[in-house]
């Protein structure tokens, strides 16, 4: 069941991130990568930051939000070199 909670949380984040950052979402699937890259990302940077971002599906959601939002940023960043 947490696999499940994964991915739904994972597509939230994803289509989040793609209206934050370009103003509509990526589809489904494009959601669901970015969600899931987003939330290692956020993860990772939130631990070396040392943040809590809280417990449950509202703090795993705020960090795959989080970390979604910089992996776009990079992304954008790149593509334009």
């Amino acid at each position: 069941m947490s696999l499940i909670w994964f991915l739904i949380i994972g597509i939230i984040a994803g289509w989040l991130a793609g209206l934050i950052m370009r103003g509509q979402g990526f589809g489904i699937v494009g959601n669901m990568i970015i969600g899931i890259l987003g939330a290692l990302i956020g993860g990772y940077l939130f631990d070396i930051l040392n943040v809590t971002a809280g417990a449950g599906f509202w703090g795993s959601l705020g960090t795959s939000v989080v970390g979604a939002v910089v992996f776009l940023f990079l992304i954008r960043l790149v593509k334009n070199i």
